[in-house]
């Protein structure tokens, strides 16, 4: 049995029934634990706020007793929709205790959608930053027939604010079950169709705990909520993993470098969640600075990595570490730094290798939102370079419809699976086979010891002229360490009309700071692309081989996530 479920033995029968706590639960299980440990901070310019367990239990009640006057009761929706902050994390909090339902919705959505999304979701409250308010237009249906709302942010008139709100009468918590609706999570809408995920407590909780146990997280760590908290990533990772241990969650101001620098210095973080993009800059920006010291100072700082690299590998020791922490890494705060984590996305074994090589442990995982979202750990110990990690205990996970290489679609059953979609039965049961297995639409293939591997998305293969199979994502994967380029969205188009088969191009646009930098024009740039795609597809097996190369003048549409939005390029 996992550790940490063991763990919860002692507060069966007293905070919770059942096999799982709930959301709300949980908190009260670390409450009774760390009282004055801090749990949430936020840097705001030169000021410090903090809240301890005990504070932020107080906010938390007193939002939710604020939704219970205000008429929410068990298993109403609350949209909450806002940039990451201290507000954000009580309100999540609060909505549970009120026995609702939350709602999270992606801030940097067009206000139209967010209010078409909310309808949809029949929420009956909204939480969000103050200055969203006045952008949403006074005839607004659904914002008009609601029975109340909350700033995360600022002074609205009218409005109260989350972190200063009264009521006379203070409720504990609504009492719900593990199987009550927790969370209704809208997919990103790569496909520009998002879809609202059904997440119980239950699919919630299971996977914080199942997660916790490859973490190695304690109540010491200060994790750092960078990546937007609607996503079920960061929320699930970050947010609520910390509540789980009694750690401290430091809140980000989104992926502006500096700013990030700053916190994770000040905040001494030392568990730092990434996607594939943030850690590609990071490492270019570490290497470019050593490089510029001189060919003797890269030489050898490059042989003192790959000695710290075979002792990370074979001994799971890094000597030196704290070399590389006081020269290198002190410098991008993450001298503090035990764990990176990365999602989102897989994450290139060149990179994933160098920033071992410098001593730090890194953390790769796969999941979706339909799976609360973590499916899978690569664990620290027994990582393997090409795998997404180890399927997490209690879940089901099979290869199905497996081609003669053993390549097939990743399904899976679990704690954690979604109950579906809400008010769309078609799509949820589109979702589901036969068996009752969640479809991920995902391709790859499992080995003796239960590591999974990933080769890309079911809708994006290529079949080529010589019915080879060929997984767009590979491909692109081999550009992550490619300072020049900063998006690339590999996929097929068809040569002749006649011919079904497909052959491969790449969409690619350059990084404009770079060849800025080089103060390059505009054929200088091609012909350096068309070079970086050269030496790439050397590297490739024939089949596979980039024949097509466009260039793009503007960048592609992005998720908040950094996943290009692949079925809005021309």
């Amino acid at each position: 049995m996992s550790e940490t479920i063991q763990e919860l033995a002692p507060y069966k029968g007293k905070f919770f029934e059942g096999e799982w706590p709930t959301i709300t639960e949980m908190f009260n299980i670390t409450l009774s634990r760390f009282p004055e440990r801090t749990c949430f901070t936020v840097f705001e310019k030169s000021k410090k706020i903090s809240f301890n367990y005990t504070q932020a239990h107080e906010i938390i009640q007193n939002v939710a007793s604020y939704l219970n006057q205000k008429g929410i009761k068990r298993g109403d929706k609350v949209v909450l929709t806002g940039k990451n902050s201290i507000g954000w994390g009580v309100s999540y909090f609060a909505i549970n205790y009120a026995g609702a339902v939350v709602v999270p919705i992606d801030a940097q959505l067009p206000i139209e959608r967010m209010l078409k999304l909310a309808a949809f979701a029949d929420a009956k409250f909204l939480i969000t930053d103050g200055d969203v308010f006045a952008k949403i237009p006074s005839d607004n249906e659904w914002y008009n027939s609601i029975n109340g709302k909350l700033s995360l942010s600022g002074e609205v008139e009218g409005i109260e604010n989350v972190l200063t709100v009264k009521t006379e009468k203070i409720i504990d918590y609504v009492r719900i079950t593990e199987n009550d609706l927790a969370a209704i999570l809208f997919t990103s809408g790569t496909t520009g169709n998002e879809k609202g995920a059904m997440l119980t407590n239950r699919n919630i909780i299971s996977d914080v705990y199942l997660v916790a146990d490859g973490m190695g997280v304690d109540e010491t760590d200060v994790l750092y909520a960078l990546l937007p908290l609607h996503h079920s990533y960061c929320c699930t990772t970050v947010l609520l993993e910390t509540v789980k241990h009694g750690a401290s969650c430091l809140f980000g101001h989104g992926i502006v470098i500096s700013l990030m620098i700053n916190d994770l210095k000040r905040g001494g973080v030392t568990v730092f969640m990434g996607i594939p993009l943030l850690y590609n800059k990071l490492l270019a920006g570490i290497m470019k600075k050593i490089k510029d010291k001189g060919a003797f100072t890269y030489g050898l700082i490059r042989a003192l990595m790959w000695i710290n690299g075979i002792f990370k590998k074979y001994f799971h020791t890094a000597p030196l570490k704290g070399f590389f922490n006081k020269k290198i890494l002190s410098n991008l705060g993450l001298g503090h730094s035990k764990i990176l984590i990365c999602g989102a996305g897989p994450l290139s074994p060149t990179v994933f290798k160098q920033y071992q090589q410098f001593g730090l442990d890194f953390l790769q995982g796969y999941g979706l939102t339909e799976t609360a979202p973590v499916l899978t750990l690569n664990p620290i110990k027994h990582f393997k370079l090409d795998s997404v990690g180890r399927v997490l205990g209690q879940m089901d996970l099979i290869i199905a419809d497996k081609d003669e290489a053993g390549i097939g679609e990743i399904r899976v059953k679990g704690p954690n699976v979604t109950l579906g979609y809400y008010k769309d039965e078609e799509n949820t049961k589109e979702l589901f086979d036969e068996n009752g297995y969640l479809k991920t639409g995902d391709l790859g293939y499992k080995d003796s010891e239960n590591y999974v591997y990933l080769k890309g998305r079911a809708k994006n293969l290529i079949v080529t002229e010589g019915g080879k199979n060929v997984y767009p994502e590979e491909i692109e994967d081999a550009f992550q360490t490619y300072a020049n380029i900063e998006q690339i969205l590999v996929r097929g188009f068809q040569q002749k009309k006649d011919v079904p088969c497909e052959c491969i191009e790449a969409v690619i646009y350059p990084s404009k700071d770079y060849y800025k930098e080089k103060g390059f024009d505009k054929d200088q740039i091609k012909a350096d692309i068309e070079e970086t795609v050269k030496t790439v597809n050397a590297s490739l097996m024939i089949y596979k081989k980039i024949e097509k190369i466009t260039i793009l003048d503007e960048p592609m549409d992005m998720t908040t996530t950094k996943k290009i939005k692949r079925n809005l390029v021309k």
